[in-house]
């Protein structure tokens, strides 16, 4: 496949700004509310490069070498860059990620949050972190269980100086019709609520509802229907024929393995 060329490139981008502000329009939310990170694994520097110079500066990358490669090559650009971090994080690698990304979304275990708070007091860094919640069951994916996720809560733990933000889900790898989507998303909303309407709780994300990081090139706009605040997208913007029902293509916002 060839890489997109910088007016193609600025088409995609344009493109799926309007496809995310008639989703907003549709669930009677404000297109400005919806924050887009533009998934650039695989993607190569110059193109993610001139996407930047279109004017997009949140940026996911899944793995901890690629980040650090673009990172570098980004900085010597001088390009104003926000990193998002949005793959599965071994801890042994999590402070080569606290040491450059600006958002953790994948943030999938107690060991693995306590990791990056310490590493984060070290190095004198804050990025914000989600906690990513399982919803789906599928042995593929990682994240807190519903019943982990209030014991971590209810223990009251030191926050350390990593401020959560809010929760991240992916919905089902295989939902041709998008049930699958909708379900996850209802079902992360829903706990963003529940803790919302706990003080206790609500205290771990600054007093206010968690935010949402849900929803990617096939069930974007199930995700801002469900009220996601961050949509993780790369294929709808490298990739002119996304496959339906698959989140496994170029540059799409899910996990892997650093």
């Amino acid at each position: 496949m060839q890489p997109p060329s910088a007016s193609s490139l600025a088409g995609s981008l344009a493109g799926l700004q309007a496809r995310l502000g008639a989703a907003a329009s549709a669930a009677g939310r404000d297109a400005a509310a919806v924050g887009l990170v533009a998934v650039t694994k695989k993607v190569e520097i110059d193109q993610a490069l001139a996407l930047v110079r279109l004017g997009q500066r949140d940026l996911g990358e899944n793995r901890v070498a690629d980040l650090e490669q673009k990172a570098a090559a980004f900085s010597a650009a001088g390009a104003d860059v926000h990193w998002h971090f949005i793959g599965h994080l071994q801890r042994n690698k999590a402070r080569r990620v606290v040491a450059l990304a600006h958002t953790i979304h994948s943030v999938d275990s107690p060991r693995l949050l306590q990791a990056i708070q310490r590493h984060a007091t070290e190095l004198g860094r804050t990025p914000g972190l989600y906690l990513q919640v399982d919803l789906t069951g599928e042995e593929a994916k990682q994240g807190f269980t519903t019943a982990e996720l209030w014991e971590l809560l209810d223990a009251t733990p030191d926050p350390g100086p990593c401020p959560l933000l809010g929760l991240m889900a992916m919905a089902p790898l295989e939902d041709p019709d998008g049930g699958g989507a909708r379900r996850v998303f209802a079902a992360a909303a829903a706990m963003a609520d529940e803790i919302a309407a706990d003080p206790a709780r609500a205290s771990h994300f600054g007093g206010r509802r968690p935010r949402l990081s849900m929803g990617m090139s096939r069930d974007l706009e199930q995700a801002v229907a469900a009220g996601s605040d961050w949509v993780r997208v790369g294929r709808a913007l490298f990739s002119a024929s996304p496959p339906a029902g698959s989140a496994t293509a170029l540059g799409d916002g899910t996990g892997g393995a650093p």
